[in-house]
């Protein structure tokens, strides 16, 4: 017979983060208060699944009575291959981050990373998209997986500069049916004849503790920079700020905004960020 206790647990939905590695994920901790604030009755739990089967390990998860799972890496490429439904943004992408069951049935991906980065850009830091000029560094899937949300918020360009021009060729024409996307060899950055007014880093060289060597004629007095990567002091915000860029802001408005979407799609309740984000800065880093 099963106890009190149980009966509760087998009554709670079902969700994760699906990854490899997964113990550093702060996507349980940021669910589990946003469950908390909204009252929904549900559990998350971080799961590793092997590198070479995904897909079961997704399958064993809702056999089990999984309701949703969130995807990081290495499985995003996989998740979306994986999907029987993807949304616009996520197609585009060319990866999954949300994994939600649709209505008849089918598996549904989407990715969150795009709205996230936006949320947090437009009304976390207030500052505008609309008819602004992007840079973006890097040509990988962080850079893929928010340029099309980018450009849905107004953006009137992106440069996509990388340091393989094929890449960056290849992202323009992804997205040429969604806005002025173009495409540049990092070493060229410094022919460009006119500043931008966005400068957003998806390379993986704040990871790696590496500065990008950018012109400075690629900024003007007012613009901003955007590290996707979390940490308030990486390469690419230590090289703004001696620009005399103040407009600067790392990753961790974007980690907890994609959570809040991707909440918004299981739950149908969107949770508040503000005060989660903010005890995420006072964390010692």
């Amino acid at each position: 017979m099963l106890d009190r206790n149980s009966l509760a647990q087998n009554s709670l939905a079902r969700y994760a983060v699906i990854g490899n590695p997964i113990a550093h994920s702060k996507s349980p901790a940021i669910h589990r208060e946003f469950a908390e604030q909204t009252g929904q009755r549900l559990t998350y739990e971080a799961l590793l699944a092997p590198l070479d089967d995904f897909a079961g390990a997704w399958q064993r998860f809702r056999d089990a009575g999984g309701k949703g799972a969130n995807v990081t890496v290495p499985f995003k490429e996989q998740a979306w291959a994986l999907s029987q439904q993807r949304t616009h943004r996520a197609e585009l992408a060319g990866a999954v981050n949300t994994l939600s069951i649709a209505a008849n049935g089918e598996l549904l991906g989407d990715n969150t990373d795009g709205i996230g980065l936006v949320c947090d850009i437009t009304v976390n830091a207030g500052w505008s998209l609309a008819g602004k000029r992007i840079l973006m560094l890097g040509a990988g899937g962080a850079a893929r997986g928010v340029i099309q949300p980018l450009l849905a918020a107004g953006a009137a360009q992106i440069v996509v500069a990388n340091r393989t021009l094929a890449k960056a060729q290849t992202l323009a024409q992804i997205f040429a049916g969604e806005g002025d996307v173009q495409a540049l060899e990092l070493s060229a950055l410094g022919q460009i004849a006119q500043p931008f007014d966005v400068l957003i880093n998806a390379t993986s060289a704040s990871l790696q503790g590496e500065s990008l060597d950018l012109p400075a004629s690629v900024h003007h007095a007012a613009s901003a920079a955007y590290d996707m990567m979390y940490g308030s002091e990486t390469p690419f915000l230590r090289w703004a700020a001696a620009q005399g860029l103040t407009r600067r802001r790392d990753g961790a408005g974007m980690l907890v905004e994609q959570a809040a979407e991707a909440f918004f799609i299981w739950r149908g309740v969107r949770p508040s960020t503000e005060n989660l984000l903010l005890a995420m800065r006072q964390e010692p880093k």
